[in-house]
């Protein structure tokens, strides 16, 4: 793939800025979209974008812009690096302004989110014949520092991606390869699905800190690690292998995990193997309880590797015992907000149905 394609890229946060400094600095025409209008126009008074850390460069964007229509027409691929809760309503603006050949990747998809992302695309009446994929987890561990300087903290080494349907990998993987040579391909989403890992460490680390955050004590996310959370964390992950087993799918386990993605991490256990990444060194824990590792985590994670289990047998009392707990913390319920098999529109299929329709 040449570097004289445009890539428009949703989302100016952390990881939508990190993409754009990153990706511009390779020569690729790079488009920003934000709906934060303030931000927009200081990203676009310097159109530089600044990335420190891990990644050192300074690199120009072609243009950022509050308007949808104008930052994906005629962009090659469409990077979509906002929060998994907001792929819903992004793919219903989406779906009119989109044409043939592109190539939309969620970056990262987090559970199921390419099967919600294509199936809110032809809710809303998509006429387009367009990719849509996920990435099991963001290329990135970065912060932003301020507008247009992010803190790259480390760059993931491998990271698994699938097109949905799966049929379409090998295309999607022929044009992203080029750029992020960490992409390998996936069995299916469900595969990059059952992979999302973080979802075990997000709000487990919040939730079992809540009285700490809400006094508004500083600790290190994953450095302050302890043995007793850990535990739980891989008691959550127990559940995740068993339904992903049920859809055949034999997903890398938490404790493997760390250091498949961040190469030479060592550790005895998977408290260990946290408390000894380079890459998470700087990460504080959120300063209030309403964070994206819970409104986020819970029902693009959470509720759809509960739902799956459902749909295949498999008791999953923590997840539910997690979605009920934080529904009560945040005064929501989570149930109805989250990837649902009816938002998923799974519903009423039989796991040997949702495996064929992936495929």
């Amino acid at each position: 793939m040449s570097n004289n394609k445009s890539i428009a890229i949703i989302g100016a946060g952390n990881g939508g800025q990190a993409f754009a400094g990153h990706l511009a600095s390779m020569g690729y025409k790079i488009r920003l979209y934000d709906r934060d209008v303030p931000k927009v126009d200081q990203l676009n008074y310097s159109k530089k974008i600044q990335l420190v850390g891990k990644l050192r460069l300074e690199s120009s964007i072609e243009f950022a812009s509050a308007d949808l229509k104008k930052v994906i027409t005629g962009a090659d691929i469409i990077m979509v690096a906002t929060t998994a809760t907001a792929h819903r309503p992004i793919a219903a603006q989406m779906a009119p302004l989109l044409s043939d050949g592109q190539i939309i990747v969620l970056n990262p998809g987090r559970t199921c989110g390419a099967i919600e992302f294509k199936n809110t695309l032809d809710e809303a009446g998509l006429s387009a014949r367009v990719y849509v994929g996920e990435a099991q987890t963001l290329v990135y561990a970065c912060r932003q520092v301020e507008t247009g300087v992010v803190n790259v903290i480390g760059v993931k080494d491998k990271v698994l991606f699938s097109a949905f349907p799966a049929s379409d990998t090998p295309h999607v993987l022929k044009e992203l390869k080029p750029i992020f040579p960490c992409f390998y391909a996936a069995k299916n989403v469900l595969q990059t699905s059952f992979e999302n890992v973080g979802a075990m460490f997000h709000p487990t680390v919040v939730l079992f800190n809540e009285a700490a955050i809400e006094r508004g004590e500083s600790f290190f996310f994953y450095r302050d690690m302890t043995d007793g959370l850990s535990r739980i964390i891989e008691e959550a992950d127990r559940e995740r292998l068993a339904v992903a087993a049920a859809y055949s799918v034999s997903p890398i386990s938490a404790y493997d995990w760390v250091s498949y993605a961040y190469n030479g991490v060592e550790g005895k256990n998977l408290c260990e193997r946290m408390q000894n990444n380079p890459a998470y060194y700087e990460i504080l824990a959120p300063n209030t309880i309403d964070c994206r590792q819970i409104t986020e985590d819970i029902p693009t994670g959470i509720i759809p590797f509960a739902e799956l289990g459902k749909v295949a047998g498999i008791p999953t009392p923590l997840f539910d015992s997690l979605i009920s707990i934080c529904s009560i913390l945040h005064k929501k319920d989570y149930r109805k907000e989250g990837r649902t098999l009816k938002r998923l529109g799974l519903e009423g299929l039989s796991v040997e149905d949702i495996i064929a329709k992936i495929q």
